[in-house]
């Protein structure tokens, strides 16, 4: 989607040093209510200061081992061992031993003592997009039928996404019964995995009319024919829209995941994710004689990565359910050599690709049989188990990505644990937040940001210009003395998503607030700017964030196309 353009009017000298133009602010003590009243909201702060990491040791049997100690650990960060700082053993839900050198209270660190329940959090997130009805209803029957096993420190929480939008049906609740009716009312939602099936038929159409242009297998010729590693004309396209597709359901899920940053105990993700291909190209090619290196079109690790990079900052692990049932539909497969053009194999493993990966860097399991057995019983029974350990790193605030490591003293013991984390930057935080408020609507904990929009108008064939007035609250800035005035430094983010579901690019554009004195408490800066957008109804979402505090202010309205 093309990004929203912020045109300044020249209305006082104060100058936005990124934009082409300036702002004008006047302090009001009454702004102006929104023009659309401001949804629903939900939302949580993320404020991450110790990384926990949860750490499964199973034997040479693959039965769990108990009774460790902290001197049995040994935690690597980037190849070099680190401090454990904190450590809990987690048996049977209960938590047996105490945190090893808490002499403070920290926050981000789990919250228990020697005998109390740790409870779980399970955040339900349905991918109704690439699901097909029957698998996906059957997956959710099991689901309902465990609820039985939540514990009283137990709770949930259930999102469905339609590659649109997403929808709360849940949130936090340990009521079985508002659960119930929760997957329920899932169950009635219409699933699109049809659609999905119905494009890429349209597509195998386009290709066999095309002569199914390199795709087919002449004696191993592709693995030297460098041309064929590149898609082809009718291929890219394709590709191009179900890496956009996927990333659209990435970003859903992320998004779920921080709207629901900071519940209690143990955060697990049950992904009921439909089908997402971990590589759309090898996925449209389904050859696996040829392997394609296209640099046009994301695959792997670049779409994976903000789902995982997310759950590792949150703490979540997540267990990816197969929904598909690619188990029965692989099996007796030989995957020992490689598979003829058109196999039925390449797309299924593309799948299934994702599924482990997800789960591999985050600590969880794929739940491969996720539409003949239940999710729920099947991490719940993996999450009662573990060790909790937690260490302090020297935060850089860089986006950088650190490699974890967790070994065990003993012979023929196992570890399973999540293997990275992100240093996640002010801006990735403040880009994470107004994502979440694109998608569920501005996070009630986010405070008052009134805004007004006034009449479009048209800018070109398929532009039109709106006018945006914000209040931004003098309490929420971070004014600094400087030269006799009070100089605040902000960043203005305008996002829209149409009602098609594109979403636009979050770009930062940073903008100075200069005053001759300190405004008082209560008091609002009246920022006036135009917001170029496409002619079509979308929601608006403007935030403004303060990078010395690390504040973030949303609101979101809808805006008719005209």
């Amino acid at each position: 989607m093309r990004n929203p353009r912020t045109v300044h009017r020249l209305i006082t000298g104060v100058f936005l040093a990124s934009l082409a133009g300036s702002a004008v602010f006047a302090l009001s003590s009454s702004p102006k209510q929104p023009a659309t009243p401001p949804p629903p909201t939900f939302g949580e702060q993320v404020d991450v200061r110790v990384v926990n990491v949860e750490v499964v040791v199973t034997d040479r049997h693959g039965l769990r081992v108990g009774g460790l100690a902290p001197a049995d650990f040994r935690l690597k960060v980037d190849g070099r061992a680190v401090p454990i700082d904190y450590f809990t053993e987690v048996r049977g839900g209960d938590a047996v031993a105490p945190i090893a050198a808490a002499r403070h209270e920290v926050q981000g660190l789990p919250s228990v003592a020697p005998g109390s329940p740790v409870g779980t959090s399970y955040l339900v997130f349905l991918d109704d997009y690439f699901a097909f009805g029957p698998n996906r209803d059957e997956a959710l029957r099991n689901l309902k039928a465990d609820l039985g096993r939540l514990g009283p420190e137990d709770r949930m929480a259930i999102v469905a996404y339609d590659g649109k939008h997403l929808e709360m049906l849940s949130s936090w609740t340990s009521s079985q019964a508002a659960l119930g009716r929760a997957i329920d009312e899932a169950m009635r939602r219409p699933a699109l995995g049809l659609q999905r099936r119905g494009e890429l038929a349209a597509f195998q159409a386009i290709r066999g009319a095309g002569g199914r242009r390199g795709g087919g297998f002449r004696g191993g010729a592709f693995r030297g024919d460098r041309g064929l590693e590149r898609l082809n004309t009718e291929e890219l396209p394709f590709a191009k829209r179900l890496a956009e597709q996927v990333e659209g359901s990435v970003g859903a899920a992320v998004a779920t995941m921080r709207s629901f940053a900071s519940p209690p105990g143990r955060k697990v993700m049950l992904l009921l994710a439909g089908g997402w291909p971990y590589s759309p190209g090898d996925y449209v090619v389904d050859n696996a004689n040829r392997p394609i290196l296209e640099q046009d079109v994301p695959g792997g690790a670049a779409l994976l990565a903000p789902l995982d990079d997310t759950a590792n900052l949150l703490g979540y692990t997540v267990y990816p359910v197969d929904v598909q049932g690619l188990q029965a539909e692989m099996a007796g497969a030989d995957r020992r050599g490689p598979a003829p053009s058109g196999s039925f194999l390449v797309r299924p493993t593309e799948v299934r690709a994702t599924l482990l990966t997800v789960a591999s860097e985050t600590g969880g399991q794929p739940i491969l049989a996720g539409n003949h057995e239940s999710p729920l019983a099947i991490a719940a029974a993996d999450t009662r188990s573990y060790y909790w350990i937690g260490f302090t790193p020297e935060f850089k605030r860089d986006d950088a990505r650190h490699k974890l490591k967790v070994e065990v003293a003993g012979p023929g013991l196992e570890v399973r644990a999540r293997e990275n984390y992100l240093d996640l930057s002010r801006r990735g935080e403040a880009t994470m937040t107004v994502e979440s408020a694109v998608l569920f609507g501005s996070p009630a904990s986010d405070g008052r940001l009134p805004i007004e929009i006034g009449s479009p108008a048209s800018s070109g064939w398929r532009q039109m210009d709106l006018p945006l007035t914000v209040a931004i609250p003098a309490a929420d800035v971070t004014f600094v003395p400087l030269a006799g005035k009070y100089v605040g430094e902000l960043e203005l983010r305008v996002a829209a998503l149409d009602k098609d579901g594109h979403r636009s690019d979050i770009p930062a554009m940073p903008f100075k607030l200069t005053l001759p004195e300190r405004p008082e408490a209560g008091k609002f800066i009246r920022y006036e700017t135009t917001v170029r957008l496409r002619k079509i109804d979308q929601r608006l979402t403007v935030a403004i964030v303060d990078p010395l505090s690390n504040r973030v202010l949303t609101a979101s309205t809808e805006v008719k196309g005209i």
